[in-house]
């Protein structure tokens, strides 16, 4: 068994069904994704457009691709044909050109509003009190092509787990807010994204669905 085979077959173990992994494969080459497909796994995750459409174009047609960095509204266009998951829609500006190039396609697409959890400033995500007035104004109607699945986030960078914990915590109480207020009637609004490579058990103790797991898959960059 490779090494990469090992890490998805141990983290998968540890995991024991709580939630799914998606494998951070952004800068990794071809060679290193399909030795993670031949062990199993068929979620991926992209952080880049270009090198998303690249190897999609070149990896087996049953991998579920998830974009999971920051999406200008000029490059939805590309993704649209195939992408399954896109994780960080930020603007109702992106939303409605997912829904969109998604019609085009005849395709709905999953999509996760990012909230900014962070101490780090950023540039992308709502803040907890923001997209709750986005949801409070959001017309669903409005956008048949576009399956609004839950939220994602990403925690502080720092070695302090009481930290990452708390801000775990401030996104699954903001998702549990949101589906009581706005996203009762929808069945499949059940899901969070957070955790890495560095606090993905963290993560799924205080209620991650989808960890996005990089180098303690595929080694460090």
């Amino acid at each position: 068994m490779s090494i990469i085979a090992q890490n998805i077959a141990d983290i998968i173990k540890q995991i024991d069904g709580r939630a799914k992994l998606v494998a951070v494969s952004k800068t990794k080459p071809n060679e290193a994704i399909l030795d993670a497909y031949d062990a199993g796994q068929r979620a991926f995750g992209e952080n880049y457009v270009q090198e998303l459409v690249d190897k999609q174009a070149s990896l087996p047609t049953d991998i579920e691709w998830h974009l999971i960095g920051h999406l200008q509204t000029n490059k939805v266009k590309y993704i649209t044909p195939f992408v399954a998951w896109i994780h960080a829609v930020d603007s109702e500006k992106l939303l409605a050109e997912i829904n969109k190039q998604a019609a085009k396609s005849n395709r709905i697409i999953n999509c996760l509003l990012q909230v900014h959890i962070a101490v780090e400033e950023s540039k992308f995500g709502f803040s907890p009190d923001e997209i709750k007035d986005f949801c409070s104004s959001l017309d669903l109607a409005k956008y048949p092509n576009v399956a609004i699945r839950g939220l994602m986030g990403m925690a502080s960078f720092t070695d302090d787990t009481n930290i990452i914990r708390k801000e775990f915590q401030l996104l699954k109480q903001t998702f549990d807010e949101l589906k009581q207020k706005h996203f009762s009637a929808l069945n499949d609004f059940t899901e969070i994204s957070m955790g890495m490579s560095s606090d993905w058990p963290l993560a799924i103790e205080e209620g991650s669905t989808i960890v996005r797991v990089g180098s303690a898959i595929f080694g460090s960059r």
